[in-house]
C-alpha cells in the first residue's frame, strides 16, 4: 500500500511535523510511504526523517529557487496573490497563496497514491473537494474543533462528509466532530500521536527543576505558570522553572519573571533538538495550557519519568493523565491550584517517585508500534469499503 502524508511545512519544527514523521517512519517498515510538503524553505527538514520515507514539495521558497519553465511567469503572477482555496480563518492562511492553490489543485486531482492523509483543516477541505474517488482520503485533525472560527467550522460541516474518514487525537474531540457532522456521513476515529521506539533518558528525581516545553504563545498559559511558580518559590526558593520554546511572548514572559523577582528561578530556555535530555534533567513537568488538542509533551515527559502537574483544560490532558496516579490535574487557569500541585510534588518525594514510575508505564500505551497498528486497521477497512460521497454539498 502506498501512503502519502500531506503537510503544509515539513521543513519546520512543529508538533504535527514531528508526529507525522514518527508515524511515517513506522509505517514505512511495511508500506511505501511518502511525505509531500506544500512549502519548502530549506534544503532538508529540521527534524530527523527515516531514509525509507520519500520527501517531496510543491512550492520551493528557498532563496534562489527557480520555478521550471513554462510555469515561471504564472508563479511570479500568482505568488503575491492571496489564496482563494483556503478559508481566511485557517490558522496558517497567510502561508498560502494563489500559487499554492495552483500547485495543490494540480496535485490533489492526480495524486499517485493509494491513501492520502491530510494533516490540517485547510488541506483536509481541499482534499475533500478535489481528490479522486479511487484514492482513500483521511483527514487528520491536530486542532480541537472548538478552537476553529465560525467560518471554517461551517466549511468543515459542509465538506468533511466527503472524506473517507476523519481522525482526532482525543475522544472528546471525536465526540465534538461526530455531533457536528451529519450522522453516517464520515467515520470519525480517535488515534493519538505516538512515541518513537527508542530508549528514553530517565529522570533520577534528584534535580530541583520543574520543566515546561512548547511554543511560547498565549494558549500555552506560561503567564499563568509563572504566577504559580512565584508561590512555589516562596516555600522552595531552591527550585527553578525552565520553559523551553520559541514564540512571540518570550520577552514579555522574561519581563514578568523579573518583575516578580524570579530572575534566578524562571529561565526562558532556547528551543532544543534534545528535549528528552532536558526532561531527564528535571523532576516535574508543568502543563499550563489554556487548551490542548492532545498533549504530546505530556507523553514525552512520561517516557522520561516525569510526573505532571497541570491544568485539566479541554481536551487532551484528562485523556492522558490519570489524576493521582501519574500526575495531578487542577482546574483550568487556576494558578493558585497549580502552585499547590507543584508544591505537593516537591514536598512529597515518595509520592513524586511513585508517580514518576507510573508515568513511565503510562507512556507505553502511546508507543508508535501500537499507534501505527491502529492506522493500518483503519486504512485496510477503508480500502475494502470505499464510501466517500461524490455529490457536491449544497
Amino acid at each position: 500500500m502506498k501512503i502519502t502524508f500531506l503537510l503544509l511545512e515539513a521543513f519546520s519544527i512543529d508538533g504535527t511535523v514531528r508526529s507525522t514523521f514518527t508515524l511515517a517512519d513506522e509505517l514505512s517498515r511495511r508500506h511505501d510511504v511518502e511525505i509531500v510538503s506544500v512549502l519548502q524553505d530549506r534544503d532538508r527538514p529540521v527534524l530527523p526523517l527515516s531514509d525509507r520515507v520519500r520527501l517531496n514539495s510543491l512550492v520551493d521558497l528557498r532563496p534562489g529557487a527557480e520555478v521550471p519553465w513554462p510555469h515561471t511567469a504564472r508563479a511570479e503572477r500568482l505568488m503575491p496573490e492571496p489564496s482563494a482555496m483556503v478559508h481566511p480563518e485557517e490558522r496558517s492562511f497567510n502561508k498560502y497563496s494563489a500559487w499554492t492553490d495552483d500547485r495543490l489543485t494540480r496535485y490533489l486531482r492526480r495524486p499517485h497514491t493509494d491513501v492520502l492523509v491530510t494533516t490540517r483543516a485547510g488541506l483536509n477541505l481541499a482534499a475533500a473537494r478535489l481528490a479522486p474517488r479511487r484514492v482513500v482520503v483521511v483527514g487528520q485533525e491536530h486542532l480541537q474543533l472548538s478552537m476553529n472560527e465560525p467560518g471554517i467550522r461551517a466549511e468543515i460541516e459542509r465538506w468533511y462528509p466527503r472524506l473517507d474518514a476523519l481522525t482526532c487525537l482525543t475522544d472528546a474531540d471525536r465526540a465534538a466532530y461526530e455531533a457536528m457532522l451529519p450522522a453516517g456521513s464520515c467515520p470519525v476515529r480517535t488515534i493519538p500521536n505516538g512515541l518513537p521506539q527508542r530508549v528514553h533518558p530517565r529522570s533520577r528525581q534528584e534535580n530541583k527543576i520543574v520543566v515546561a516545553a512548547g511554543r511560547v504563545v498565549w494558549i500555552k498559559g506560561y503567564d499563568l505558570l509563572i504566577d504559580a511558580f512565584a508561590k512555589v518559590v516562596e516555600k522552595h526558593p531552591e527550585w527553578s522553572l525552565r520553559i523551553h520554546g520559541d514564540g512571540p511572548r518570550r520577552e514579555e514572559l522574561r519581563r514578568k519573571a523579573t518583575r516578580l523577582g524570579l530572575y534566578n528561578n524562571v529561565l526562558m530556555m532556547e528551543p532544543t533538538d534534545d528535549m528528552e535530555g532536558e526532561f531527564a534533567k528535571a523532576s516535574v513537568l508543568a502543563m499550563s495550557s489554556r487548551a490542548e488538542s492532545f498533549g504530546m509533551t505530556i507523553i514525552e515527559g512520561f517516557a522520561c519519568g516525569l510526573p505532571v502537574a497541570g491544568f485539566d483544560c479541554p481536551c487532551g490532558p484528562r485523556e492522558i493523565v490519570t489524576d493521582g496516579h501519574d500526575g495531578l490535574l487542577v482546574p483550568a487557569e487556576d494558578s493558585a491550584a497549580l502552585a499547590e500541585a507543584l508544591i505537593r510534588l516537591i514536598d512529597d518525594e515518595e509520592l513524586r517517585r511513585t508517580m514518576a514510575a507510573n508515568a513511565v508505564a503510562s507512556a507505553e500505551r502511546f508507543g508508535i508500534a501500537a499507534v501505527a497498528a491502529r492506522w493500518e486497521r483503519l486504512l485496510a477497512e477503508l480500502r475494502a469499503r470505499p464510501r466517500r460521497r461524490t455529490e457536491r454539498p449544497r
